[in-house]
C-alpha cells in the first residue's frame, strides 16, 4: 500500500472518530422534560430543534468529506492540518447548539450559532483549496469542484443569518435551515466521477 494511502486512511479514521464524538456530545445535552405532560415536552422543543439542525449539519460534513476524499490521491502535512482545522470548528458546534437550545429566543446565542456554522464552512473551503493546490488544477477533484457556487453562497447566507439574529431570529433560523437543505444531497458530480474511476 502506498504511503499516501496509509496516511489518507488514518486521516479518514480520525475524522470519523471525531465526528462521532461531536454527535455524541450533542445528544448528551438532550434532557427529558421535568414532568410527564405535553407542555413539558413542548418546553424541550428549542433544544431538540437546535440538536436536529446541528446533527444534520455535522452529518452533511461527514457525508461530503466521505465523498470528497475518494478523489484525494494522497495527503501531506498541509492537508492533515487543514483537516484538523475543519475538525476544530466542527467540535465547537455542540457548545453553540447547547447555548442556542437553552436560549432559543435570544439574539446573541442565535448569532453565535450562526458563527459556529459559518466557520466550518470557511475551514472546508480552505481544506479544499489546499488539496487542489497539492493535486493540481487538472486533478479530478479540481474539475469536479468547478466554480463551487454552493461553497461561495453558503458563507454569505450564514453572515446574513448572523445579522438577522439581531433583527428577527426566525429569519436567521430559516437561513441556517436553508443552507443545510442546500447541502443535504452530496455533490452528484463527485459521485459520478468516483463511479467513473
Amino acid at each position: 500500500m502506498p504511503n499516501g494511502a496509509m496516511e489518507k486512511d488514518r486521516l479518514l479514521a480520525f475524522t470519523d472518530g471525531v465526528i462521532a464524538i461531536i454527535i455524541t456530545i450533542m445528544v448528551l445535552d438532550l434532557r427529558p422534560p421535568r414532568d410527564d405532560s405535553l407542555a413539558g415536552l413542548r418546553q424541550t422543543a428549542p433544544t431538540f430543534l437546535s440538536y436536529m439542525l446541528s446533527f444534520v449539519t455535522v452529518a452533511i460534513y461527514w457525508n461530503n468529506h466521505h465523498h470528497f476524499f475518494h478523489l484525494v490521491r494522497r495527503v501531506d502535512g498541509a492537508i492533515l492540518w487543514a483537516n484538523l482545522h475543519l475538525l476544530f470548528w466542527l467540535s465547537l458546534i455542540p457548545f453553540a447548539t447547547a447555548w442556542l437550545g437553552a436560549h432559543g429566543s435570544a439574539p446573541v446565542p442565535t448569532a453565535v450559532y450562526g458563527a459556529a456554522l459559518l466557520l466550518p464552512g470557511i475551514a472546508w473551503y480552505i481544506m479544499q483549496t489546499v488539496i487542489i493546490r497539492r493535486q493540481g488544477d487538472d486533478s479530478a477533484l479540481a474539475r469536479v469542484i468547478g466554480h463551487d457556487v454552493k461553497g461561495k453562497l453558503s458563507p454569505l447566507f450564514y453572515i446574513t443569518g448572523i445579522g438577522f439574529a439581531f433583527l428577527d431570529m426566525r429569519i436567521a433560523d430559516a437561513i441556517y435551515v436553508l443552507v443545510a437543505l442546500m447541502w443535504l444531497i452530496p455533490d452528484r458530480r463527485v459521485e459520478r466521477t468516483v463511479r467513473g474511476h
